[in-house]
């Protein structure tokens, strides 16, 4: 009778923990119906309105990542975090700009970055104080990369 109050009691807190997590994990969301996609968690809450690729903010944001983000991330391989290469393909701007500009939130309450971090076995990424213009170069940066311009 005991062991099955305590798996009763195991199982409600799983179910209940379930939940929590289950409501913690509400995103923003861009566009309707099936378009809709995952904006993270953070200061980008409107969809970011991409042109051309902005050559000068691409070179701007190449600076902002060798200075602020190689110590964990590369492009083309995995590193301390998960290879960069093709982000801006998997990934909605407005997630990429708000995992820069608020890691620890997304984290701990985005499913996307949840799994992530599950899959890499990663730690917590460093918020590196990139201020939301910095976030945007870097956004820039990626979509060249992604599409071959190096």
């Amino acid at each position: 009778m005991t062991n099955k109050l305590l798996n009763r009691s195991a199982m409600l807190t799983v179910i209940v923990v379930a939940i929590l997590i289950g409501v913690n994990c509400k995103k923003k969301t861009a566009g309707t119906g099936d378009a809709a996609v995952n904006m993270g968690i953070g200061p980008i809450t409107e969809p970011v309105k991409l042109e051309a690729i902005d050559d000068a903010m691409a070179e701007a944001g190449k600076t902002v990542f060798l200075a602020k983000c190689t110590a964990c991330h590369k492009i083309n391989e995995k590193y301390i975090g998960p290879n960069l290469t093709g982000v801006t393909k998997r990934r909605a701007p407005e997630w990429i700009m708000n995992m820069i500009l608020n890691p620890t939130e997304m984290i701990q309450k985005d499913p996307v970055a949840i799994e992530l971090v599950m899959e890499n076995n990663m730690a917590q990424m460093a918020n590196q104080q990139v201020t939301q213009e910095q976030a945007r170069q870097l956004l820039e940066f990626f979509r060249k990369n992604d599409t071959g311009g190096n």
